[in-house]
């Protein structure tokens, strides 16, 4: 508009009031505002104010007499009145003034004017309308009585010299609420990209250049892969002609850095994500090309878009995360699965949301899921029936056998060894790379964690103590008189035990079993894999790899943190922080 004039406080929102529509302006309205305060004008602002209002009317067709201007004084002494009434003005994208609406074909009572002066008013001056473009900038005003810390946001009734107000302000008699517009999707932005070789101020010296022409954020993205950067920023269209400038400017700047610029011109932000966002997580040892084309088509043909990826971790494998939206994660998990197990990797899909950053029960198997051993055969090789131990064995981890007849027929073989064997295969235990890793970075979360064996606790509560476990449950040798008896005592932890045993300390630490998470290997864990909310089969056998959520094959059971999103980085400055 010609004349304006309004003082942005820095904080807190004044919802508008009133109707400013007797003025005759029209405009657009906002979301998110700011506080006004009023302007105080003087006598001289106001008759500057009647200088500038013809000229909009004329540029729009009006015969301009000379009996305007006294219309014009009464104009300027309504603006007045609003002034001290604290009724402030804004301008924004297009304002339209509306001569009728003004009262511009009528001159109001008072004020000394001679009789007869409305005869000398043009006819059908009021019947125009004259748009005008302001764009948002702050600027100090003159005259105004400004409350300190203030923006003073004016327009001047000179052509040419009218600074631009906010964009999107809404009116009101009494309070002004100036406000950004809403970011829709037919609204001009301009994608800015910069790459080239990094540096430390390439992002800075980027937004000052932008700084210059008001612009908004919208959006931003930055990246930087072996010294390299690529940094997109997504931001509002600049004022009317001002767009080539700002084009000229990104360049030459981006040039003095020896950087490439590139900036497109469309509408909008990002469209929007399809219903359904999944999380995956690819673990490759090593993570081919092959694979990763295979991963991003099949995630595709479920009609999934992948948003974002990015690495978790480069050693000891190399893990990626796919962010993708449109499908649910069943079909997702299901589609993977078959793909991963012919490729060689191993994925994981797990939905996203908050749940994903929540308080988490750890429960793990402990014999070639923790440690690299399995116990029993530790046992036996003191024993001298290490064979036959580990053909029962087998048979029941490949779900062959009853879990707990084998146990029995298993133990019995150990009949008669000296009780002091004990100590000799607590450290004979290899924990598997990573174990400690893996407990001490989940205890740094706060997450509970701890073991269910259908081992036995001569073993499991040692490791309960040098790992700082929260819980350990396992079976129980029986000694008698220094001597192993061949039998257990008390209840019998099996495949259903397990699963009973996890949901009792999710109950017991107040996690809901969907936040949960099992690792294991054998026919014996599937219960309580299939039970938890993540359900992890790490280097398991095919029958176990089949029915759970995901698999890891690899020999570091530390990757398991990759599948919750934290990354390397993370995990080693944590290291590092606590020595």
């Amino acid at each position: 508009m010609t004349a304006a004039a309004a003082a942005l406080g820095g904080s807190g929102s004044v919802p508008p009031f009133g109707d400013v529509s007797a003025f005759g302006v029209q405009g657009s309205r906002g979301r998110r505002g700011w506080n006004a305060a009023s302007v105080g004008f003087g006598l001289d602002h106001a008759l500057l104010l009647t200088t500038g209002l013809p000229r909009r009317p004329r540029a729009a067709g009006a015969v301009i007499c000379p009996g305007e201007p006294a219309g014009r004084a009464g104009v300027a002494a309504d603006l007045r009145s609003g002034a001290t009434a604290r009724t402030t003005w804004a301008g924004h994208d297009i304002i339209t003034i509306d001569g009728d609406r003004q009262g511009l074909d009528e001159l109001p009572s008072g004020g000394g004017l001679p009789d007869g002066s409305s005869d000398r008013l043009p006819d059908g001056l009021g019947d125009h309308r004259a748009p005008r473009s302001v764009r948002p900038a702050a600027r100090r005003h003159s005259g105004g009585r400004l409350p300190l810390g203030s923006k003073a946001l004016t327009s001047c009734p000179y052509p040419g010299t009218a600074p631009p107000l906010p964009r999107g302000s809404r009116y009101g008699v009494g309070t002004m609420s100036a406000s950004q517009p809403a970011k829709t999707a037919e609204a001009p932005t301009l994608l800015v990209k910069i790459f080239g070789k990094d540096r430390p101020g390439i992002t800075a010296g980027l937004f000052d250049t932008l700084a210059a022409f008001a612009v908004d954020v919208v959006d931003l993205e930055q990246v930087v892969t072996r010294g390299r950067i690529v940094l997109c920023a997504l931001v509002t269209e600049p004022s009317a002609g001002t767009e080539g400038e700002l084009r000229a400017t990104v360049h030459s700047w981006a040039e003095s850095l020896k950087l490439q610029a590139e900036i497109l011109s469309g509408t909008g932000d990002n469209r929007p994500r399809g219903q359904g966002r999944s999380h995956i997580t690819v673990l490759g040892h090593p993570l081919t090309a092959e694979s990763t084309a295979a991963i991003a088509a099949r995630i595709t043909s479920t009609g999934a878009n992948i948003d974002r990826i990015f690495r978790l971790a480069k050693y000891p494998v190399t893990a990626v995360e796919f962010a993708v939206s449109g499908s649910d994660t069943e079909p997702l998990r299901t589609a993977l699965a078959t793909e991963a197990a012919a490729l060689g990797v191993d994925v994981a899909v797990v939905s996203a949301g908050l749940q994903r950053r929540a308080q988490r029960l750890v429960v793990m198997d402990v014999d070639s899921t923790l440690i690299q051993d399995e116990v029993i055969e530790l046992f036996a090789a003191h024993a001298g029936c290490e064979d036959k131990v580990a053909e029962v064995t087998d048979a029941a981890m490949r779900g062959e056998l009853d879990f707990e007849q084998s146990l029995h027929a298993r133990v019995a073989l150990l009949a008669g060894l000296d009780a002091s064997v004990v100590d000799k295969v607590r450290a004979e235990v290899r924990l598997t790379p990573g174990a400690r890793t893996l407990v001490r970075t989940l205890k740094r979360l706060g997450y509970q964690v701890g073991v269910v064996s259908g081992g036995f606790t001569q073993v499991t509560d040692d490791l309960k103590e040098r790992l700082g476990l929260d819980f350990a449950q396992a079976n129980t040798l029986e000694i008698v008189d220094g001597k192993l008896t061949g039998r257990v005592v008390g209840e019998i932890v099996d495949r259903p035990g397990k699963a009973r045993l996890l949901r009792r300390f999710a109950a017991e630490a107040g996690v809901p079993l969907a936040q949960t998470v099992a690792i294991g290997d054998g026919a014996n864990d599937l219960d309580m894999l299939n039970a938890a909310g993540l359900g992890v089969a790490f280097n398991a056998k095919p029958v176990v790899r089949e029915a759970a959520h995901t698999a890891v094959n690899v020999p570091f059971i530390d990757t398991v943190l990759y599948l919750l999103g934290l990354t390397r980085e993370e995990v080693e400055a944590a290291d590092a922080v606590d020595g």
